[in-house]
């Protein structure tokens, strides 16, 4: 984000979003580019941060230390806190990215979730999926990026890597902590799981 030229430039913009209607709590920590577009009810936390190219649209929470670059924010999303939204990102309606989540170059489609600790990046997500904590896309193999997607009421398990190019057809469940290379046929359950070991009685050698 190119810095402004003068304090006065942005504290016109928060005077222009106040006056629209945006809700800031502790707008001098809040920090626009001039071409900020910002929808009708919307909420913004302290500490919060538009790159420029940003739109959203109604009824948006952004919550606090939460930064934002050249994406799309349609109706009813919520945002953060610690989150980051880099450049081609869509969020579509209704849709959730939580905090320690970073997106970049992604569309998260209609009432998805991304909640705790996760990256997505050159992804594909469909609606009503939910994307557990901990997950990554595996995007870059050293020479190019690569796509994943993922369709629609897929439900990802929690500390899950989903190694790019990959699909993951609709209803389908990734199980915790799994390496996805491979396509997952719909409504199947795909896992990579160690057995675990277990040794009775054990005792530490002194």
């Amino acid at each position: 984000m190119k810095p402004l030229n003068s304090q006065k430039i942005l504290i016109k913009l928060r005077n222009k979003f106040l006056k629209a209607g945006v809700k800031m709590l502790g707008p001098e920590t809040i920090f626009f580019s001039k071409d900020t577009k910002i929808g009708k009810n919307v909420s913004i936390e302290p500490y919060v941060v538009f790159g420029p190219k940003v739109k959203i649209g109604n009824n948006v929470i952004i919550k606090s230390f939460s930064h934002l670059e050249s994406c799309k924010i349609e109706n009813k999303v919520e945002i953060g806190p610690y989150a980051r939204i880099r450049p081609e990102t869509i969020l579509k309606e209704g849709s959730k990215i939580g905090n320690f989540v970073e997106v970049k170059k992604s569309t998260i489609g209609k009432r998805s979730k991304v909640n705790h600790l996760s990256y997505i990046g050159d992804t594909e997500i469909g609606k009503t999926v939910n994307v557990g904590a901990g997950t990554i896309t595996c995007n870059y193999d050293g020479v190019k990026k690569n796509k994943t997607k993922i369709n629609d009421k897929v439900f990802i398990g929690s500390n899950s890597s989903l190694v790019a190019p990959v699909t993951i057809e609709n209803e389908s469940i990734v199980g915790a902590g799994s390496v996805i290379t491979k396509n997952v046929s719909k409504k199947s359950l795909a896992l990579t799981r160690s057995l675990q070991t277990e040794i009775k009685n054990y005792k530490r050698n002194k």
